[in-house]
């Protein structure tokens, strides 16, 4: 039994209300911009902080999806989240992101570093009220993918 408890364990699949949690992306690059599309669905609170943004990222701060600090990220751009995603292309911005959120117990996912994450971002399928999330405890991303995508193709035969 004791060896039992110091084994990684896979992580919980825990679905969570994030319609009012303030969730903040730092980046806005090809992972981000894919974090961002998923999150919109589930909070009304997204901010990201980036220099720049593409266009699709500011058609969804028109529609009043997100809401972007067009600026470098600094630690006080983050001091209010409960949810960061650190999805930054520089290693040590993401690790300063990191060394912050667990100072303050804010729940972080740093899209560079599995080690690095309180939670995996899931694989998504829904339709209508019925949300799916997969993940392969981030070891294999293919095989999580096409897990989703058999569940997509079932949802869409099942309405």
């Amino acid at each position: 039994m004791k060896g039992m408890r110091n084994r990684k364990k896979p992580y919980f699949p825990m679905f969570v209300d994030l319609s009012e949690k303030r969730v903040y992306v730092v980046g806005a690059g090809t992972i981000a911009k894919r974090r961002i599309r998923s999150l919109c669905s589930f909070t009304n609170l997204l901010t990201v902080v980036a220099p720049e943004v593409n266009p699709e990222l500011n058609e969804m701060e028109k529609n009043g999806q997100i809401h972007i600090l067009r600026k470098k990220y600094e630690s006080s751009d983050i001091e209010d989240a409960q949810i960061v995603i650190a999805a930054t292309n520089d290693h040590k911005t993401n690790d300063e992101i990191y060394r912050f959120c667990k100072e303050r117990d804010i729940v972080v996912n740093v899209c560079s570093d599995k080690n690095k994450c309180d939670f995996y971002f899931p694989g998504l399928a829904y339709k209508d009220d019925v949300v799916v999330g997969v993940t392969a405890n981030g070891a294999n991303h293919r095989k999580a993918r096409a897990v989703v995508e058999k569940i997509r193709e079932m949802l869409q035969e099942c309405w």
